[in-house]
């Protein structure tokens, strides 16, 4: 075989991935929103700072760490920030940019742009007659779209995915491979990658002395402009309440939002986060993998949940939290540090500095 498992390979193999150049200096700085000198270069393809050429662009966080790759680097030009300027070589061009990564993202998008949407609808598809396709949008193989469906502008629905009776989708919405939507309502620019589902019956049931009775979910799910739901990620729709995910939202893979959870703007819930029923996250939350948050607990704006963070309580007051139950940072730390001491001492949680066990202690009182 032409490529082998192990072997070394640039990024944006072409079997996968389209490419657009070469570009002129001046394209990529003005891609990047950032500044280079005017300089007579073409550059051809993005690439890693560590093995760029000089035909290539590659960028660098703003770490004094990393100075020595920059300073090494065999790139013709490398993204940066001002305080990491002095350390670009000589033999590259400094596209300075007060976010390095953020120009990145813009100048990857300029060498490797997104697959045009074709307007087409595949001769396997199934699509009700009383759904509403725009004439832009494309409907791939064997993809099912039910009744009183609106499927808007320039709109891209993938390979064997279900887009059940009524959901509305903005433009510009990307649906993967094998996604379902339903009793949902999506704004402009939502992606959601393959194997996604939304909009599905909440964890609803009433306890009887004969059994478990199942509640009808009759909420819906309604999803913002430019938020991104990761692979096989759930969204139950809501109970009686809307399930709400706001704008510019970002979700990972492997994601639980139960029924009626509120998600603000610009969220970030990463890898298996779990969100019992009813959470509120206000604007601008962040949760580390693997994070759970029981069912009606509200999150203040601008918090961040450490990875396997347990939130059992409301968090009223900004900052990071971490550990089961989560307690702020610094206090957290104070634990870990006390705990690694009491390990270096020989001593048990319960002793006190060498004067025995509490219980021994006759003058030990318990405070809690």
């Amino acid at each position: 075989m032409e490529a082998v498992v192990g072997t070394a390979s640039m990024p944006g193999d072409p079997r996968f991935f389209r490419r657009t150049g070469p570009h002129t200096l001046a394209a990529v700085a003005d891609a990047a929103e950032a500044e280079a000198p005017p300089r007579r270069l073409m550059l051809h393809r993005i690439a890693p700072l560590a093995v760029a050429t000089a035909e290539e662009v590659t960028f660098c966080v703003n770490n004094r760490k990393l100075a020595a790759a920059l300073r090494a680097s065999g790139a013709g030009a490398v993204i940066v920030h001002p305080d990491m300027r002095d350390a670009v070589p000589e033999t590259a061009v400094a596209i300075v940019a007060d976010d390095p990564m953020a120009a990145w993202a813009k100048v990857a998008a300029l060498f490797h742009p997104a697959p045009p949407v074709t307007a087409s609808v595949h001769p396997s598809a199934i699509v009700a007659a009383t759904a509403r396709v725009h004439d832009t949008a494309e409907v791939g193989a064997m993809a099912v779209i039910g009744e009183h469906a609106v499927i808007g502008a320039r709109c891209r629905i993938g390979i064997q995915a279900v887009v059940g009776d009524g959901v509305v989708m903005g433009s510009d919405v990307r649906i993967g491979t094998h996604v379902s939507v339903s009793h949902a309502l999506l704004g402009d620019r939502v992606c959601l990658y393959p194997g996604a589902r939304v909009g599905q019956d909440g964890f609803g049931f009433a306890i009887t002395s004969s059994g478990f009775l199942s509640v009808p979910q009759v909420g819906r799910v309604v999803i913002g402009d430019d938020v991104e739901i990761g692979s096989n990620t759930t969204v139950d729709r809501g109970a009686l309440e809307d399930t709400v995910i706001g704008a510019g939202t970002r979700i990972d893979n492997l994601v639980q939002i139960a029924h009626n959870c509120r998600i603000g703007r610009a969220c970030v819930l990463t890898g298996q986060v779990g969100l019992a029923g009813s959470v509120i996250l206000e604007d601008f939350v962040v949760l580390g993998g693997q994070a759970g948050i029981a069912g009606h607990v509200r999150i203040a704006k601008g918090v961040r949940v450490g990875a396997k963070g347990g939130v059992m309580t409301d968090i009223t007051q900004r900052g990071d939290y971490l550990g089961a139950p989560v307690q702020p940072a610094k206090a957290f730390f104070r634990e870990v540090a006390m705990i690694r001491k009491w390990v270096k001492a020989g001593l048990p949680p319960g002793s006190r500095g060498g004067h025995g066990d509490k219980s021994s202690d006759k003058n030990h009182q318990d405070v809690d």
